[in-house]
């Protein structure tokens, strides 16, 4: 199924078990390039060894309302993974497609989700990286803090947004 998206050329659907692999690759590869402006290249190296826990990947997928951005050519652009308690697992956009509106449409549609089933606030734990974004979405910084990747503690932001009827 489809959902509603202003991104012309982008189509948002909810992520299946197939998926897995993309996203996988999608997060490792963003993660070694992207991220790689705000960590070290050990840090980096460990934060993508996550990605290798195949049982963590079916969880986000199964367990959380995980989208998927993909063009006209199938290709995989970002994802997103939102609990029913309203923490964002992951928000990840393939480092060929930063800047071009898929991390703002997918967390428009996580938002949107959000309030319809009347989660209070949204937090996240936010890389140095995409701190910019979330605060431009309206996120403030909770706390700063070191969070362990594998073997190694990164710093991060836990961050919070409050939806209307909350704070």
């Amino acid at each position: 199924m489809e959902l509603s998206v202003r991104l012309p050329g982008v189509c948002l659907r909810r992520a299946e078990i197939r998926d897995i692999p993309a996203l996988k690759q999608l997060f490792q590869e963003t993660v070694l390039s992207v991220n790689r402006q705000d960590y070290t290249e050990e840090e980096v190296t460990d934060w993508a060894s996550c990605g290798d826990n195949d049982e963590r990947w079916e969880q986000i997928v199964l367990a959380h309302y995980t989208l998927v951005a993909k063009n006209e050519k199938g290709n995989l652009l970002g994802f997103t993974a939102l609990s029913a308690e309203g923490y964002l697992n992951s928000m990840f956009v393939h480092k060929d497609f930063q800047g071009q509106g898929v991390a703002s449409a997918l967390y428009s549609l996580v938002e949107k989700r959000a309030r319809a089933e009347g989660v209070n606030a949204i937090t996240a734990d936010i890389s140095l990286t995409a701190y910019p974004f979330f605060k431009g979405q309206g996120f403030v910084v909770e706390e700063v803090r070191s969070r362990k990747a594998n073997r190694l503690c990164l710093k991060n932001y836990r961050m919070v947004k409050y939806m209307e009827n909350g704070k």
